[in-house]
């Protein structure tokens, strides 16, 4: 069973298009494969593209958010908006320390 709460380390990347940019983190491969099999065997409502409710908690910051899996890489990626990075300082390439907790 998937621990419903971890913490880990990743570096925010920039994803951009000729229409938007955005931020993310990408989960360790480990806790992915673990919320992909915990979400694919779950008996409730299955969300768009496969994404995951989550609470996450960066610094003194904590928002509700969804992870999205990532096909081409096989993990799931937090989007950091614009409001945490700004509170929190975070830029590209920083390293940063996070806490998820997935929503059933």
């Amino acid at each position: 069973m998937i621990d419903l709460s971890f913490s880990f380390s990743g570096k925010c990347w920039l994803w951009q298009s000729d229409a938007a940019a955005w931020h993310f983190i990408s989960l360790p491969q480990d806790k992915s494969e673990e919320i992909k099999f915990f979400n694919d065997n779950m008996r409730h409502k299955k969300r768009g593209w496969g994404s995951v409710r989550v609470e996450a908690t960066v610094g003194n910051t904590t928002w509700k958010t969804s992870i999205f899996p990532q096909a081409k890489t096989n993990i799931y990626i937090l989007p950091i908006k614009a409001e945490v990075r700004k509170k929190e300082k975070i830029l590209v390439d920083n390293e940063v320390f996070l806490t998820l907790k997935i929503d059933i």
